[in-house]
């Protein structure tokens, strides 16, 4: 093999790019959007020219000439469900990302891929988008007829994670049983099962634990009580519970290394709040267990808070009875997975 890949993952207020020579990182860039930038878009899909030119930007400062370039991949979107894996971008999919029910960066994704890839000649790709659903039949049933609980997660670095830790165990994805939590912005917490996410919270919606900017699951009453209040509209309330919710309710801040500064200034309440979320993450753990009926392989801490040792070692105290604890923070090596790991 010797394909150039151009990989995009477009976030709320970022774009994080990539080169890669066939599975080799040869160059990477995160580049921030400020608020001034991105804030005379009123809409998430106005901003594909903006950050279609970031990107060739991203280019000339790598100095890679476009013309080789063997493929663009996209992070995916707000899709209808499909099975995790790598898809050709088409005018459908394109079509059903700028129609899709919820604005989200994600959705810029496929797009960007699509118009690099018509621009320069090469396929575009996704893979395992937000959307993956391989949930089981009874993952799906809520406890209210006519409310069925969706698939929606951090598909793409659950996804990538279990596999990093399969390869570790010396095994295949689809011969491990996992638990994966990816711990960031949002909380999504899964089990899989021989190569498939037979369970998981929805992390954009309003479900599992809390985390730096979302409720999770709240008690059903006094969710009615809120959306009753006098004034309050349902943006309000949406807002309220993903955006201004965890951390960001109780503490004003999104960024857990302000909360453990906080904590390492004698402040109580930010430490009951911030071992709370860990608390919370590792009851979800628990009921992944069950799912798998306590057959578990490894358990894996990812996403941006597992750079955390505040944050995994109140985890791993409440799990490791369970199985291994592996920790992959997004952006590790493959070297340092093996000094991060534990249990082997």
């Amino acid at each position: 093999m010797n394909f150039l890949l151009l990989i995009i993952n477009p976030g709320s207020t970022s774009t994080k790019l990539a080169i890669y020579q066939d599975d080799k990182l040869q160059y990477e860039k995160n580049c921030s959007h400020v608020a001034a930038e991105i804030g005379r878009y009123g809409h998430i899909l106005e901003q594909v020219e903006f950050r279609k030119q970031k990107i060739y930007e991203f280019l000339t400062e790598a100095k890679i000439p476009v013309e080789q370039i063997s493929a663009v991949i996209g992070r995916g979107g707000l899709l209808k469900p499909i099975c995790g894996g790598t898809y050709i971008v088409n005018e459908k999919m394109c079509f059903d990302l700028r129609n899709a029910p919820k604005e989200h960066a994600s959705n810029l994704g496929g797009l960007l891929a699509e118009e690099i890839g018509t621009s320069l000649g090469i396929p575009a790709f996704i893979v395992d988008p937000v959307v993956v659903d391989e949930m089981e039949s009874l993952a799906r049933i809520s406890g209210l007829k006519g409310i069925r609980r969706v698939s929606i997660f951090h598909a793409l670095n659950q996804k990538a994670s279990a596999r990093k830790a399969a390869a570790l165990l010396g095994k295949g994805y689809d011969e491990c049983n996992l638990i994966v939590a990816h711990m960031g912005g949002g909380v999504s917490v899964g089990a899989h099962q021989k190569g498939n996410v037979v369970d998981v919270n929805n992390a954009l919606d309003g479900d599992g634990p809390f985390s730096p900017e979302r409720a999770g699951g709240l008690p059903a009453v006094s969710l009615i009580d809120l959306c009753f209040q006098a004034g309050m509209a349902k943006e309000d309330v949406y807002r309220s519970i993903v955006g201004r919710g965890g951390l960001v309710s109780y503490l004003g801040v999104n960024d857990a290394r302000e909360v453990e500064k906080m904590i390492t200034q004698g402040d109580k309440d930010a430490k009951m709040i911030y071992q709370a979320m860990s608390y919370q993450v590792a009851k979800e753990i628990g009921a992944g267990a069950a799912v798998l009926k306590g057959r578990v392989d490894t358990i894996v801490l990812t996403g941006g808070l597992a750079y955390s040792q505040i944050t995994t070692g109140w985890i791993k105290e409440m799990v490791e009875f369970i199985a291994p604890v592996l920790i992959l923070p997004v952006k590790t090596k493959w070297k340092r997975w093996h000094l991060a790991r534990s249990g082997y």
